[in-house]
Protein backbone atom coordinates (compact mmCIF):
# COMPACT_ATOMS: atom_id res chain seq x y z
CA UNK A 1 0.00 0.00 0.00
CA UNK A 2 1.42 3.39 -1.01
CA UNK A 3 1.51 6.18 1.53
CA UNK A 4 -1.39 8.60 1.23
CA UNK A 5 -0.78 11.82 -0.69
CA UNK A 6 -0.83 14.90 1.53
CA UNK A 7 -3.75 17.12 0.51
CA UNK A 8 -4.79 20.08 2.65
CA UNK A 9 -7.49 22.65 2.10
CA UNK A 10 -8.30 26.18 3.12
CA UNK A 11 -12.06 26.54 3.12
CA UNK A 12 -13.23 30.09 3.96
CA UNK A 13 -16.77 31.42 3.72
CA UNK A 14 -17.33 34.49 1.48
CA UNK A 15 -19.04 36.47 4.23
CA UNK A 16 -16.66 39.44 4.24
CA UNK A 17 -12.94 40.17 4.25
CA UNK A 18 -10.48 37.46 5.24
CA UNK A 19 -9.45 37.92 8.88
CA UNK A 20 -5.75 37.76 9.70
CA UNK A 21 -6.45 34.58 11.70
CA UNK A 22 -7.77 33.01 8.52
CA UNK A 23 -4.57 33.98 6.71
CA UNK A 24 -2.57 32.19 9.43
CA UNK A 25 -4.73 29.08 8.98
CA UNK A 26 -4.12 29.18 5.23
CA UNK A 27 -0.39 29.69 5.83
CA UNK A 28 -0.05 26.69 8.16
CA UNK A 29 -1.92 24.51 5.66
CA UNK A 30 0.36 25.71 2.88
CA UNK A 31 3.55 25.18 4.90
CA UNK A 32 2.57 21.63 5.81
CA UNK A 33 1.61 20.77 2.23
CA UNK A 34 4.87 22.10 0.84
CA UNK A 35 6.95 20.50 3.60
CA UNK A 36 5.45 17.08 2.89
CA UNK A 37 5.36 17.41 -0.89
CA UNK A 38 1.57 17.68 -1.01
CA UNK A 39 -1.10 19.93 -2.51
CA UNK A 40 -2.90 23.01 -1.23
CA UNK A 41 -6.60 23.31 -2.15
CA UNK A 42 -8.95 26.29 -1.91
CA UNK A 43 -12.65 25.61 -1.42
CA UNK A 44 -15.30 28.29 -0.97
CA UNK A 45 -17.86 27.25 1.64
CA UNK A 46 -20.93 29.29 0.76
CA UNK A 47 -23.76 27.05 1.95
CA UNK A 48 -25.12 29.95 4.05
CA UNK A 49 -26.38 32.09 1.17
CA UNK A 50 -27.94 34.62 3.57
CA UNK A 51 -24.46 35.70 4.69
CA UNK A 52 -22.88 35.84 1.24
CA UNK A 53 -21.10 39.17 0.60
CA UNK A 54 -20.35 40.24 -2.99
CA UNK A 55 -16.64 40.69 -3.61
CA UNK A 56 -15.56 38.51 -0.68
CA UNK A 57 -14.49 35.57 -2.84
CA UNK A 58 -12.28 37.71 -5.07
CA UNK A 59 -10.85 39.34 -1.95
CA UNK A 60 -9.85 35.90 -0.59
CA UNK A 61 -8.11 34.97 -3.84
CA UNK A 62 -6.26 38.28 -4.00
CA UNK A 63 -5.23 38.17 -0.33
CA UNK A 64 -3.76 34.67 -0.59
CA UNK A 65 -1.88 35.59 -3.77
CA UNK A 66 -0.46 38.73 -2.14
CA UNK A 67 0.80 36.67 0.80
CA UNK A 68 2.52 34.21 -1.53
CA UNK A 69 0.25 31.30 -0.59
CA UNK A 70 0.02 29.38 -3.86
CA UNK A 71 -3.11 27.36 -4.55
CA UNK A 72 -2.48 24.10 -6.42
CA UNK A 73 -6.10 23.12 -6.92
CA UNK A 74 -9.46 24.68 -6.23
CA UNK A 75 -11.46 27.85 -6.75
CA UNK A 76 -9.75 30.15 -9.22
CA UNK A 77 -7.39 27.39 -10.34
CA UNK A 78 -9.53 24.36 -11.20
CA UNK A 79 -8.71 20.70 -10.84
CA UNK A 80 -10.17 17.18 -11.01
CA UNK A 81 -12.40 17.46 -7.90
CA UNK A 82 -14.47 20.50 -8.89
CA UNK A 83 -16.57 22.43 -8.59
CA UNK A 84 -14.81 24.00 -5.63
CA UNK A 85 -17.66 26.22 -4.51
CA UNK A 86 -20.20 24.45 -2.31
CA UNK A 87 -23.22 26.22 -3.76
CA UNK A 88 -22.31 24.69 -7.11
CA UNK A 89 -22.05 21.23 -5.54
CA UNK A 90 -25.56 21.34 -4.04
CA UNK A 91 -27.03 18.35 -5.97
CA UNK A 92 -24.44 15.89 -4.64
CA UNK A 93 -25.09 16.31 -0.91
CA UNK A 94 -28.65 14.94 -0.66
CA UNK A 95 -27.57 11.39 -1.50
CA UNK A 96 -25.31 11.28 1.55
CA UNK A 97 -28.04 12.60 3.83
CA UNK A 98 -30.36 9.92 2.40
CA UNK A 99 -27.65 7.31 3.00
CA UNK A 100 -27.48 8.32 6.66
CA UNK A 101 -31.27 8.12 7.00
CA UNK A 102 -31.36 4.68 5.38
CA UNK A 103 -28.69 3.45 7.80
CA UNK A 104 -30.57 4.84 10.82
CA UNK A 105 -28.00 7.53 11.56
CA UNK A 106 -30.14 10.53 10.60
CA UNK A 107 -33.82 11.44 10.57
CA UNK A 108 -36.39 13.90 9.21
CA UNK A 109 -37.47 16.67 11.61
CA UNK A 110 -40.69 18.56 10.84
CA UNK A 111 -40.66 20.94 13.83
CA UNK A 112 -41.75 24.50 13.15
CA UNK A 113 -39.80 27.50 14.45
CA UNK A 114 -42.52 28.00 17.08
CA UNK A 115 -42.21 24.40 18.27
CA UNK A 116 -38.44 24.72 18.54
CA UNK A 117 -38.82 27.94 20.54
CA UNK A 118 -41.33 26.25 22.86
CA UNK A 119 -38.93 23.33 23.41
CA UNK A 120 -36.10 25.69 24.36
CA UNK A 121 -38.42 27.66 26.68
CA UNK A 122 -39.46 24.42 28.46
CA UNK A 123 -35.84 23.42 28.97
CA UNK A 124 -34.87 26.87 30.21
CA UNK A 125 -37.77 26.84 32.66
CA UNK A 126 -36.48 23.47 33.90
CA UNK A 127 -33.06 25.11 34.48
CA UNK A 128 -31.35 23.13 31.71
CA UNK A 129 -28.15 25.16 31.15
CA UNK A 130 -27.73 24.49 27.44
CA UNK A 131 -31.05 23.66 25.72
CA UNK A 132 -30.46 21.36 22.75
CA UNK A 133 -32.25 19.17 20.24
CA UNK A 134 -30.56 15.94 21.25
CA UNK A 135 -30.92 12.28 22.11
CA UNK A 136 -33.28 13.15 24.99
CA UNK A 137 -35.36 16.05 23.66
CA UNK A 138 -35.94 14.53 20.19
CA UNK A 139 -38.37 12.07 21.79
CA UNK A 140 -40.82 14.97 22.45
CA UNK A 141 -40.50 16.56 18.99
CA UNK A 142 -42.10 16.04 15.57
CA UNK A 143 -39.68 13.87 13.62
CA UNK A 144 -39.44 10.58 11.82
CA UNK A 145 -38.33 8.87 15.03
CA UNK A 146 -41.52 9.82 16.93
CA UNK A 147 -44.16 9.99 14.20
CA UNK A 148 -45.80 6.91 12.63
CA UNK A 149 -44.21 5.80 9.37
CA UNK A 150 -47.32 6.52 7.31
CA UNK A 151 -47.54 10.06 8.69
CA UNK A 152 -43.89 10.68 7.85
CA UNK A 153 -44.53 9.44 4.29
CA UNK A 154 -47.60 11.66 3.97
CA UNK A 155 -45.67 14.70 5.20
CA UNK A 156 -42.85 14.05 2.74
CA UNK A 157 -45.22 13.37 -0.17
CA UNK A 158 -47.22 16.48 0.70
CA UNK A 159 -44.17 18.72 0.46
CA UNK A 160 -44.00 19.55 4.17
CA UNK A 161 -40.94 21.50 5.19
CA UNK A 162 -38.32 19.49 7.03
CA UNK A 163 -34.66 19.38 7.96
CA UNK A 164 -32.46 16.31 8.24
CA UNK A 165 -30.73 15.87 11.58
CA UNK A 166 -27.90 13.58 12.64
CA UNK A 167 -28.96 10.94 15.17
CA UNK A 168 -26.27 11.26 17.82
CA UNK A 169 -26.00 8.23 20.13
CA UNK A 170 -27.07 8.85 23.72
CA UNK A 171 -24.26 7.20 25.65
CA UNK A 172 -20.99 6.93 23.80
CA UNK A 173 -17.48 8.27 24.03
CA UNK A 174 -16.32 9.95 20.83
CA UNK A 175 -12.54 9.89 20.52
CA UNK A 176 -10.11 11.30 18.00
CA UNK A 177 -6.46 12.29 17.96
CA UNK A 178 -5.61 15.91 17.32
CA UNK A 179 -2.10 16.55 15.97
CA UNK A 180 -1.69 19.51 18.35
CA UNK A 181 -3.79 18.52 21.37
CA UNK A 182 -3.36 14.75 21.51
CA UNK A 183 -6.37 12.57 22.27
CA UNK A 184 -9.68 14.41 22.52
CA UNK A 185 -12.53 12.57 24.22
CA UNK A 186 -16.10 13.93 24.23
CA UNK A 187 -19.20 12.23 25.59
CA UNK A 188 -22.01 12.07 23.05
CA UNK A 189 -24.44 13.62 25.56
CA UNK A 190 -22.58 16.90 24.96
CA UNK A 191 -23.26 16.75 21.20
CA UNK A 192 -26.64 17.82 19.81
CA UNK A 193 -28.47 16.43 16.79
CA UNK A 194 -27.09 18.95 14.32
CA UNK A 195 -29.03 19.81 11.17
CA UNK A 196 -27.34 18.28 8.11
CA UNK A 197 -29.75 19.45 5.39
CA UNK A 198 -31.74 22.67 5.69
CA UNK A 199 -35.33 23.14 4.59
CA UNK A 200 -34.16 24.91 1.41
CA UNK A 201 -32.26 21.80 0.34
CA UNK A 202 -28.85 23.27 1.07
CA UNK A 203 -26.51 21.23 3.26
CA UNK A 204 -25.20 22.77 6.44
CA UNK A 205 -21.51 23.33 6.94
CA UNK A 206 -21.17 20.04 8.82
CA UNK A 207 -22.41 17.71 6.08
CA UNK A 208 -20.95 19.62 3.13
CA UNK A 209 -17.59 19.92 4.85
CA UNK A 210 -17.27 16.18 5.50
CA UNK A 211 -18.52 15.14 2.06
CA UNK A 212 -16.23 17.59 0.28
CA UNK A 213 -13.18 16.66 2.34
CA UNK A 214 -13.81 13.00 1.54
CA UNK A 215 -14.44 13.49 -2.18
CA UNK A 216 -11.46 15.84 -2.48
CA UNK A 217 -9.28 13.26 -0.68
CA UNK A 218 -8.17 15.67 2.04
CA UNK A 219 -5.53 14.09 4.26
CA UNK A 220 -5.14 16.80 6.94
CA UNK A 221 -7.69 19.30 8.27
CA UNK A 222 -5.87 22.24 9.87
CA UNK A 223 -8.33 24.80 11.17
CA UNK A 224 -8.98 27.21 14.03
CA UNK A 225 -9.70 26.16 17.60
CA UNK A 226 -13.26 27.46 17.26
CA UNK A 227 -14.04 24.33 15.22
CA UNK A 228 -12.90 21.94 17.96
CA UNK A 229 -16.43 21.55 19.43
CA UNK A 230 -17.66 20.43 15.99
CA UNK A 231 -14.95 17.79 15.57
CA UNK A 232 -16.79 14.97 17.48
CA UNK A 233 -19.81 15.48 15.20
CA UNK A 234 -17.54 15.24 12.16
CA UNK A 235 -15.94 12.07 13.49
CA UNK A 236 -19.42 10.52 13.78
CA UNK A 237 -20.23 11.53 10.20
CA UNK A 238 -17.06 9.89 8.89
CA UNK A 239 -17.94 6.74 10.81
CA UNK A 240 -21.59 6.64 9.75
CA UNK A 241 -20.78 7.27 6.09
CA UNK A 242 -18.25 4.43 6.12
CA UNK A 243 -15.23 6.70 5.62
CA UNK A 244 -13.52 6.34 9.00
CA UNK A 245 -10.48 4.57 7.51
CA UNK A 246 -9.70 7.62 5.31
CA UNK A 247 -10.73 10.28 7.82
CA UNK A 248 -8.21 13.16 7.69
CA UNK A 249 -5.91 13.95 10.57
CA UNK A 250 -7.15 16.93 12.57
CA UNK A 251 -5.13 19.85 13.90
CA UNK A 252 -6.93 22.69 15.71
CA UNK A 253 -4.86 25.86 15.86
CA UNK A 254 -4.69 28.09 18.95
CA UNK A 255 -6.73 31.27 19.07
CA UNK A 256 -5.33 34.68 18.17
CA UNK A 257 -5.84 37.00 21.12
CA UNK A 258 -6.04 40.78 21.20
CA UNK A 259 -2.78 42.49 22.28
CA UNK A 260 -3.71 42.57 25.99
CA UNK A 261 -4.58 38.87 25.92
CA UNK A 262 -8.16 39.37 27.15
CA UNK A 263 -10.06 37.77 24.27
CA UNK A 264 -10.17 36.83 20.63
CA UNK A 265 -8.77 39.41 18.20
CA UNK A 266 -11.56 41.17 16.32
CA UNK A 267 -11.97 43.93 13.74
CA UNK A 268 -13.10 46.28 16.53
CA UNK A 269 -9.80 45.75 18.33
CA UNK A 270 -7.91 46.79 15.21
CA UNK A 271 -10.12 49.87 14.76
CA UNK A 272 -9.73 50.80 18.43
CA UNK A 273 -5.96 50.32 18.57
CA UNK A 274 -5.21 51.59 15.06
CA UNK A 275 -3.88 48.54 13.25
CA UNK A 276 -5.31 46.32 10.50
CA UNK A 277 -6.81 42.88 11.12
CA UNK A 278 -7.23 42.20 7.39
CA UNK A 279 -4.49 41.52 4.81
CA UNK A 280 -5.98 43.91 2.23
CA UNK A 281 -8.14 46.99 2.55
CA UNK A 282 -11.86 46.17 2.56
CA UNK A 283 -14.63 48.42 1.28
CA UNK A 284 -17.87 47.38 2.96
CA UNK A 285 -21.14 48.71 4.31
CA UNK A 286 -22.11 49.45 7.89
CA UNK A 287 -24.75 46.91 8.93
CA UNK A 288 -26.74 49.46 10.93
CA UNK A 289 -26.47 52.68 8.92
CA UNK A 290 -25.90 51.32 5.43
CA UNK A 291 -23.06 53.81 5.05
CA UNK A 292 -19.91 52.75 3.15
CA UNK A 293 -17.00 51.75 5.36
CA UNK A 294 -13.29 51.17 4.76
CA UNK A 295 -11.30 48.72 6.89
CA UNK A 296 -7.51 48.99 6.92
CA UNK A 297 -5.39 46.42 5.13
CA UNK A 298 -1.77 45.47 5.76
CA UNK A 299 -0.92 45.90 2.09
CA UNK A 300 -2.29 49.43 1.86
CA UNK A 301 -0.73 50.40 5.21
CA UNK A 302 2.67 49.66 3.73
CA UNK A 303 3.47 46.23 5.12
CA UNK A 304 5.49 43.86 2.97
CA UNK A 305 3.86 40.45 2.45
CA UNK A 306 6.99 38.56 3.51
CA UNK A 307 7.02 40.49 6.81
CA UNK A 308 3.38 39.68 7.53
CA UNK A 309 3.89 36.00 6.66
CA UNK A 310 6.98 35.73 8.89
CA UNK A 311 5.06 37.37 11.74
CA UNK A 312 1.99 35.16 11.34
CA UNK A 313 4.08 31.98 11.26
CA UNK A 314 5.25 32.76 14.81
CA UNK A 315 1.71 33.26 16.15
CA UNK A 316 1.38 29.77 17.59
CA UNK A 317 4.47 28.07 16.14
CA UNK A 318 8.17 28.29 16.88
CA UNK A 319 11.14 26.61 15.21
CA UNK A 320 12.80 25.59 18.47
CA UNK A 321 15.78 27.86 17.74
CA UNK A 322 16.65 31.53 18.22
CA UNK A 323 16.12 32.30 14.53
CA UNK A 324 13.28 34.74 13.86
CA UNK A 325 13.76 35.82 10.24
CA UNK A 326 12.49 33.18 7.81
CA UNK A 327 11.79 33.39 4.10
CA UNK A 328 8.81 31.37 2.87
CA UNK A 329 11.16 28.61 1.71
CA UNK A 330 12.87 28.55 5.11
CA UNK A 331 9.49 28.38 6.85
CA UNK A 332 8.54 25.41 4.69
CA UNK A 333 11.74 23.58 5.64
CA UNK A 334 11.41 24.36 9.36
CA UNK A 335 7.65 23.93 9.83
CA UNK A 336 6.08 21.07 11.72
CA UNK A 337 2.64 20.73 13.29
CA UNK A 338 4.26 19.20 16.37
CA UNK A 339 5.79 22.58 17.20
CA UNK A 340 2.44 24.39 17.09
CA UNK A 341 1.35 25.39 20.59
CA UNK A 342 -1.98 24.63 22.24
CA UNK A 343 -1.84 28.00 24.00
CA UNK A 344 -3.45 31.10 22.47
CA UNK A 345 -1.12 33.61 20.82
CA UNK A 346 -1.24 37.33 21.64
CA UNK A 347 -1.18 39.66 18.65
CA UNK A 348 1.76 42.06 18.99
CA UNK A 349 1.51 44.89 16.49
CA UNK A 350 4.96 46.17 17.41
CA UNK A 351 6.42 42.83 16.39
CA UNK A 352 4.88 42.85 12.92
CA UNK A 353 6.25 46.39 12.51
CA UNK A 354 9.69 45.10 13.56
CA UNK A 355 9.51 42.37 10.92
CA UNK A 356 8.48 44.96 8.34
CA UNK A 357 11.45 47.19 9.13
CA UNK A 358 13.81 44.23 8.78
CA UNK A 359 12.46 43.16 5.40
CA UNK A 360 12.36 46.72 4.11
CA UNK A 361 16.02 47.31 5.01
CA UNK A 362 17.03 44.01 3.44
CA UNK A 363 15.65 45.09 0.06
CA UNK A 364 17.93 46.66 -2.53
CA UNK A 365 17.62 50.34 -3.36
CA UNK A 366 16.42 49.36 -6.83
CA UNK A 367 13.54 47.36 -5.28
CA UNK A 368 12.55 50.23 -2.99
CA UNK A 369 12.84 53.11 -5.48
CA UNK A 370 9.45 52.40 -7.15
CA UNK A 371 7.64 53.14 -3.86
CA UNK A 372 9.14 56.64 -3.81
CA UNK A 373 8.72 57.18 -7.55
CA UNK A 374 5.04 56.23 -7.33
CA UNK A 375 4.41 58.79 -4.56
CA UNK A 376 6.35 61.45 -6.46
CA UNK A 377 4.27 60.82 -9.58
CA UNK A 378 1.10 61.35 -7.51
CA UNK A 379 2.46 64.78 -6.52
CA UNK A 380 3.54 65.66 -10.03
CA UNK A 381 7.26 65.56 -9.20
CA UNK A 382 9.76 64.22 -11.70
CA UNK A 383 12.70 62.12 -10.50
CA UNK A 384 14.97 59.65 -12.22
CA UNK A 385 15.59 56.09 -11.02
CA UNK A 386 19.20 56.77 -9.98
CA UNK A 387 18.29 59.66 -7.69
CA UNK A 388 15.35 57.74 -6.22
CA UNK A 389 17.70 54.86 -5.41
CA UNK A 390 20.12 57.24 -3.69
CA UNK A 391 17.33 58.72 -1.57
CA UNK A 392 15.80 55.40 -0.43
CA UNK A 393 19.34 54.20 0.26
CA UNK A 394 19.95 56.89 2.88
CA UNK A 395 16.37 56.80 4.19
CA UNK A 396 15.60 53.09 4.59
CA UNK A 397 17.20 52.81 8.04
CA UNK A 398 14.86 55.56 9.22
CA UNK A 399 11.48 54.32 7.96
CA UNK A 400 9.14 51.49 8.94
CA UNK A 401 7.07 51.32 5.76
CA UNK A 402 7.69 51.94 2.05
CA UNK A 403 4.87 54.48 2.22
CA UNK A 404 7.03 56.56 4.59
CA UNK A 405 9.64 57.38 1.96
CA UNK A 406 7.73 60.31 0.53
CA UNK A 407 6.75 61.75 3.87
CA UNK A 408 10.27 61.48 5.27
CA UNK A 409 12.07 62.55 2.08
CA UNK A 410 9.95 65.50 0.98
CA UNK A 411 12.81 67.92 1.61
CA UNK A 412 14.80 66.34 -1.23
CA UNK A 413 12.21 67.86 -3.58
CA UNK A 414 10.78 70.78 -1.65
CA UNK A 415 12.98 73.44 -0.04
CA UNK A 416 11.96 74.17 3.54
CA UNK A 417 9.75 77.16 4.29
CA UNK A 418 9.88 76.62 8.06
CA UNK A 419 12.83 75.76 10.29
CA UNK A 420 13.03 73.73 13.49
CA UNK A 421 12.48 76.25 16.30
CA UNK A 422 14.56 74.40 18.86
CA UNK A 423 17.64 74.41 16.65
CA UNK A 424 17.11 78.03 15.63
CA UNK A 425 16.77 79.25 19.23
CA UNK A 426 19.81 77.32 20.48
CA UNK A 427 22.21 77.11 17.55
CA UNK A 428 21.48 80.06 15.24
CA UNK A 429 23.61 83.17 15.79
CA UNK A 430 25.63 85.68 13.80
CA UNK A 431 28.88 83.62 13.61
CA UNK A 432 26.91 80.50 12.51
CA UNK A 433 24.98 82.46 9.87
CA UNK A 434 28.26 83.93 8.58
CA UNK A 435 29.87 80.48 8.49
CA UNK A 436 26.93 79.04 6.51
CA UNK A 437 27.14 81.93 4.05
CA UNK A 438 30.83 81.22 3.60
CA UNK A 439 30.10 77.52 3.00
CA UNK A 440 27.37 78.37 0.48
CA UNK A 441 29.80 80.68 -1.34
CA UNK A 442 32.54 78.05 -1.43
CA UNK A 443 30.29 75.19 -2.64
CA UNK A 444 30.51 76.08 -6.39
CA UNK A 445 34.29 75.79 -6.11
CA UNK A 446 34.11 72.22 -4.75
CA UNK A 447 36.27 69.85 -6.79
CA UNK A 448 34.70 66.77 -5.18
CA UNK A 449 30.90 66.79 -4.78
CA UNK A 450 30.64 63.41 -3.03
CA UNK A 451 29.54 63.25 0.60
CA UNK A 452 33.19 62.97 1.65
CA UNK A 453 34.24 65.91 -0.53
CA UNK A 454 31.46 68.14 0.78
CA UNK A 455 32.32 67.19 4.35
CA UNK A 456 36.00 68.08 3.82
CA UNK A 457 35.03 71.44 2.30
CA UNK A 458 32.72 72.10 5.27
CA UNK A 459 35.42 71.31 7.82
CA UNK A 460 37.93 73.53 6.01
CA UNK A 461 35.43 76.40 5.80
CA UNK A 462 34.58 76.15 9.50
CA UNK A 463 38.28 76.18 10.38
CA UNK A 464 38.72 79.34 8.32
CA UNK A 465 35.77 80.86 10.22
CA UNK A 466 37.29 79.94 13.58
CA UNK A 467 34.47 77.55 14.45
CA UNK A 468 34.34 73.85 15.26
CA UNK A 469 32.16 71.76 12.88
CA UNK A 470 29.98 70.63 15.81
CA UNK A 471 28.94 74.23 16.47
CA UNK A 472 27.38 74.52 13.02
CA UNK A 473 26.27 71.03 11.94
CA UNK A 474 22.71 71.17 13.35
CA UNK A 475 22.17 74.63 11.91
CA UNK A 476 23.42 73.39 8.53
CA UNK A 477 20.95 70.49 8.57
CA UNK A 478 18.05 72.73 9.60
CA UNK A 479 18.90 75.32 6.94
CA UNK A 480 18.93 72.67 4.21
CA UNK A 481 16.08 70.34 5.34
CA UNK A 482 14.06 72.37 7.83
CA UNK A 483 14.38 69.63 10.47
CA UNK A 484 16.74 68.71 13.29
CA UNK A 485 17.26 65.04 12.38
CA UNK A 486 17.68 62.87 9.32
CA UNK A 487 20.07 60.55 7.53
CA UNK A 488 23.77 61.24 7.07
CA UNK A 489 23.96 64.98 6.48
CA UNK A 490 26.66 65.03 3.83
CA UNK A 491 25.04 62.13 1.93
CA UNK A 492 21.93 64.31 1.91
CA UNK A 493 23.86 67.31 0.57
CA UNK A 494 25.47 65.18 -2.15
CA UNK A 495 22.06 63.94 -3.33
CA UNK A 496 20.61 67.46 -3.32
CA UNK A 497 23.54 68.77 -5.36
CA UNK A 498 25.74 71.85 -4.93
CA UNK A 499 23.47 74.47 -6.61
CA UNK A 500 20.42 73.44 -4.55
CA UNK A 501 22.32 73.33 -1.25
CA UNK A 502 23.90 76.74 -1.89
CA UNK A 503 20.52 78.24 -2.73
CA UNK A 504 18.88 76.80 0.40
CA UNK A 505 21.67 78.11 2.63
CA UNK A 506 21.40 81.63 1.20
CA UNK A 507 17.61 81.50 1.66
CA UNK A 508 17.90 80.32 5.28
CA UNK A 509 20.42 83.01 6.19
CA UNK A 510 18.17 85.65 4.62
CA UNK A 511 15.03 84.43 6.38
CA UNK A 512 16.08 83.22 9.82
CA UNK A 513 16.52 86.21 12.15
CA UNK A 514 19.70 86.36 14.17
CA UNK A 515 19.14 86.96 17.87
CA UNK A 516 20.45 90.29 19.10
Amino acid sequence: MTEREVRVRFAPSPTGPLHIGGVRTALYNYLLARKLGGKMLLRIEDTDQNRFVPGAEQYILEALAWCGIVIDEGQGVGGPHGPYKQSERKPMYKQYADQLIAAGHAYYAFDTAEELDAMRARLQAAKVPNPQYNSITRAQMRNSLTLPEDEVKALLDGGAQYVIRLKVPRKEEIRFQDMIRGWVVVHSSAVDDKVLMKSDGMPTYHLANIVDDHLMEISHVIRGEEWLPSAPLHVLLYRYLGWESTMPQFAHLPLLLKPDGTGKLSKRDGDRLGFPVFPLEWHGTDAETGEPTISKGYREEGYLPEALVNFLAFLGWNPGTQQEIFSMDELIQAFSIERVSKSPAKFDQNKVKWFNEHYLRAKSNAELAPYLLSALAEHGIACDQAKAEQIVGVMKERVSFPNDFWQEAKYFFQAPTEYDETVVSKKWNAPVAAALTAYATSLPTATEVSAEGLKTLFNDTMAAQGLKPGQVLQALRTAVTGGAAGPDLFETLAILGVPEVAQRLHTAVANIPVAA
